[in-house]
This record gives structure tokens, C-alpha cells and sequence, in this order.
């Protein structure tokens, strides 16, 4: 099967992996989810035509997530150390298209310039150059810093600590996973972009179900919604973390 995760179990997943060769695989590490309910109204002028908000109980979520990546590669080559690992940092919400759950990244920082590059011109992702580093300390907490550096679009910060928590009230990790809300925000196949004519794409990944531990964070610095005109609610976000998480990408196909 070309589908790389083929012996991994997929209970979440809504449909089949594309039969076609993935392009690019990956290893995500240290992954913080950073949670919080919106308005569906806040999210509406950032979609283009053609994706519609996707909601829990009629609530719209954004979400930020740092982490760093290593392994990358295009399929049929080796990863190379300059350029096959840095960290990065997505601002995101939950849309649907033509039946099909998935992401909407409203913002994508990160260090390398190659990937970056490549990113925009064949996956319509909308990256940033920012300087970001992400470094676990002695204590168990993952420092994560995150300055945003690219003149074409406005500043913006993040800086934060996080880790993983023990079990909460004796759950289980695999219990902590299926609670529906967590399932919900986590469970997402595919992504969305659009290139600069405004034609909506999708492209499809694939893992294995997330290994999902509560977490804490203290998050210092935070403007990455604000530099959007986005407003985050006062509240304390949802926080889950996952320590590594093998995936592969396929090429992004035209949404009819």
C-alpha cells in the first residue's frame, strides 16, 4: 500500500488515505494544543469562499500549537540535517469542504527559509519568517520563544512553557484521548489553503491516533490572533500535549 502508516491504527480517521504516493514525511515533537472558543463570527472573513466554519455544539475554536520537526523529507530522498528539522508555530482553526473535516492554518511561523519557500509556492500555506527557538529544560518543560521577523506581514509573539501533566483523576491516557471535544479538535486529516487567485485547495495527511496527555503552560507572550484583528476570549485555553508523532503529506488537489 503507498498509504506509509498502513500498520498503524486509525480509529479517528472519517476516510481512506489517498491511494497515491504521499510526497513528504515527517516527525512532529514536543507538541503543545493551546485551545480556545470563539465566536463563529470572529473566524468568517479570514475563510475564503468555499469552506465553511466547522463547530462543536455550535462553537467555533482556535488553536496554537508550537512544536519543532525533524525527518523531513520528499519522498525518494534522505532528509538533510540544514534543512530537515526546525521548530514552528501555527495559528489555526476548524473548517469543513465538501463533507470533509480539517484544518485552516491563519498563520504558520518558522525558521526555515527552503521550507517556507516551498510551502507557499506548491502548498499555498500562508508561512512567515519568524526566529523561534524551542528548548527542553531540566525541570521537564519545553521552552518555546517565538519573534516574528518577516516585513511582509505584521509582527507578532509568542512565549511560552509547557509540559505534559500526569493523569488526570486516574484517566488514562487512551481514555483522555476519546473524550469528544479532544477527539474533535485533534482529529483532522486534511488541510485547507488557497493560493492568491483565491481557488481553494486540500491536502491530505495521515498518522496514527494521537497520544494525548493533559497539559500545562505558561504562556508569557501571546499576539499571534491579535495581528489578525482576532480578540481570544479571557478564559484559560484547553490544553493538551503529545510528545512525537510520525506523518506524511500528500501534494494539495483543487476543492471543486
Amino acid at each position: 500500500m503507498n498509504t506509509a502508516l498502513s500498520t498503524e491504527i486509525r480509529r479517528t480517521r472519517a476516510w481512506a488515505a489517498p491511494t497515491r504516493p504521499w510526497a513528504i514525511r515527517m516527525i512532529w515533537h514536543d507538541l503543545l494544543f493551546a485551545h480556545w472558543p470563539v465566536d463563529p463570527s470572529e473566524l468568517r472573513e479570514q475563510l475564503p469562499p468555499g469552506l465553511e466554519i466547522d463547530t462543536f455544539d455550535g462553537q467555533a475554536w482556535i488553536g496554537i500549537v508550537p512544536f519543532h520537526m525533524s525527518g523531513i523529507r520528499p519522498r525518494g530522498l534522505p532528509s538533510l540535517p540544514w534543512l530537515s528539522a526546525f521548530p514552528e508555530l501555527n495559528l489555526r482553526t476548524y473548517v469543513v469542504a465538501e463533507g470533509k473535516p480539517g484544518v485552516w492554518f491563519l498563520t504558520l511561523d518558522a525558521t526555515s527559509r527552503f521550507t517556507i519557500g516551498v510551502a507557499r509556492r506548491f502548498f499555498h500555506l500562508p508561512y512567515r519568517n519568524a526566529r523561534i527557538t524551542c528548548r527542553p529544560t531540566p525541570d521537564g518543560w519545553i521552552d518555546f520563544r517565538s519573534r516574528r521577523c518577516d516585513r511582509h506581514f505584521p509582527p507578532a509573539e509568542f512565549t511560552a512553557q509547557y509540559r505534559p501533566l500526569p493523569r488526570r483523576n486516574g484517566v488514562s491516557v487512551a481514555e483522555f484521548e476519546l473524550e469528544p471535544l479532544t477527539n474533535w479538535l485533534t482529529a483532522r486529516f486534511c488541510l485547507y489553503s488557497a493560493d492568491d487567485r483565491g481557488r481553494l485547495f486540500r491536502g491530505e495527511i495521515d498518522h496514527a491516533i494521537w497520544s494525548l496527555e493533559p497539559a500545562e503552560a505558561i504562556i508569557e507572550a501571546n499576539t499571534l490572533a491579535r495581528s489578525l484583528g482576532i480578540a481570544l476570549p479571557d478564559c484559560e485555553p484547553l490544553l493538551h500535549f503529545s510528545r512525537r508523532i510520525e506523518a506524511v503529506a500528500w501534494t494539495v488537489e483543487p476543492v471543486r
